[in-house]
């Protein structure tokens, strides 16, 4: 369950980078009062994944827009440009100014050598696909009551081969 009864609205700073259906996106999802996980749930994927879609971020199949146009009720030709292929590039400035998305920046900054230490320790010299991708967000409350953030990032391993 989302702090704001799943109604997160589209921030204002962002509108002119992102594809014109972005706007219709957050306002039909904030007047449907759906979140992000009911979403998800409907279309079977996750809801980082649905998030992706509204930012222009992820491509969605024909499905996707049927399903999200019941959901919505918004109409399938206005949910097209969501099957395009995604504008991945337009993020923001670099490094960000948004707090949260300045936070997950400056975690790869302060342990990003580490963790590519542990991975290829383990799985040899290579990447983590960001393409053969999955993510996951989830809450845990600890005992005394402080909520904290589990991010799951999951991506295939592409070792490098000589040439």
């Amino acid at each position: 369950m989302t702090t704001d009864g799943g109604l997160a609205t589209l921030d204002s700073s962002m509108a002119d980078r992102l594809p014109e259906v972005s706007q219709h996106l957050f306002r039909a999802k904030a007047i449907k009062g759906v979140s992000f996980e009911d979403m998800a749930k409907a279309l079977g994927i996750s809801e980082v994944a649905v998030a992706g879609m509204f930012y222009g971020q992820v491509q969605a199949s024909a499905d996707d827009v049927v399903t999200l146009s019941h959901l919505l009720d918004l109409t399938e030709e206005s949910l097209a440009p969501l099957m395009r292929f995604p504008d991945r590039g337009r993020a923001g400035p670099m490094p960000p100014v948004e707090p949260l998305i300045y936070r997950l920046y400056e975690i790869v900054q302060n342990y990003g050598y580490a963790f590519k230490a542990v991975l290829n320790e383990k799985f040899g010299d290579g990447i983590m696909s960001a393409i053969a991708f999955r993510t996951y967000v989830d809450k845990e409350v600890d005992e005394t009551g402080n909520p904290w953030v589990v991010i799951t990032l999951k991506g295939k391993w592409l070792p490098f081969t000589r040439f």
